[in-house]
């Protein structure tokens, strides 16, 4: 299975109409095919079962690189799944290569998905994804929220999970003066991913940080408190 095959059978599936709203809606100049999203994971999940880890990153990094819409979206849906085996890193070091593309948030949050999976699966990875904290590039900045949401989710988080998950807060913290639109609402949306498993440390940090948060923000943080 080669990039044109995957290209050919994208195309087929597109929608003119639905790629013209995609084009509007989306707002960044690129190719729109017009394929949905639960059409284009049935492709990914027969590729996948078709083709061997090292095609199926060389064919992911393909799509990428082709700015199609369609096709990044299927790139992190190749690799978006628990385990990874033998070449875990080589699947990380490809979705950390894309974060720096990342120029809207839909395909930013298809391949954070993607990301969160080698994450859990080597939480190591935290360092790096530190670094993206310091980034000048808004959506770098922003993915460090993004790609650690599994953090969120734990109801009975072990220690160590513990200890990142203050760490990924701190993180949030320093975000808080941070104007930006996409940035505010990552913050509120850690946090309120956050309220559900841990309602009270959520609430700690609305009252150690929600003034300087905007006001959308917080509201978001707090939407499952019931205040």
């Amino acid at each position: 299975m080669t990039l044109d095959d995957v290209l050919s059978e994208l195309r087929a599936a597109g929608d003119p109409e639905r790629a013209a709203g995609s084009a509007a809606y989306h707002k960044v100049k690129r190719e729109y095919l017009g394929v949905a999203v639960p059409q284009i994971d049935e492709m990914a999940k027969r590729w996948r079962a078709e083709l061997t880890l090292e095609d199926r990153l060389a064919l992911a990094g393909q799509l990428w690189q082709s700015n199609i819409h369609e096709a990044r979206v299927a790139a992190a849906k190749l690799l978006n799944q628990a385990r990874i085996r033998p070449d875990d890193e080589a699947a990380w070091r490809l979705v950390a290569s894309w974060v720096h593309d990342f120029d809207a948030w839909a395909l930013a949050d298809h391949a954070c998905i993607a990301g969160q999976k080698r994450l859990v699966a080597d939480p190591s990875r935290l360092d790096e994804v530190e670094g993206w904290t310091q980034s000048p590039h808004m959506w770098t900045r922003r993915a460090a929220l993004v790609i650690t949401l599994p953090w969120t989710k734990m109801n009975h988080p072990k220690p160590a999970d513990l200890e990142r998950r203050e760490r990924i807060l701190g993180w949030a913290a320093s975000y808080v003066d941070d104007r930006d639109w996409f940035i505010q609402k990552a913050i509120g949306w850690w946090l309120r991913e956050l309220s559900k498993h841990d309602p009270d440390r959520t609430r700690a940090f609305i009252e150690a940080y929600g003034a300087r948060m905007k006001t959308f923000a917080r509201k978001e943080a707090m939407r499952h408190l019931g205040e």
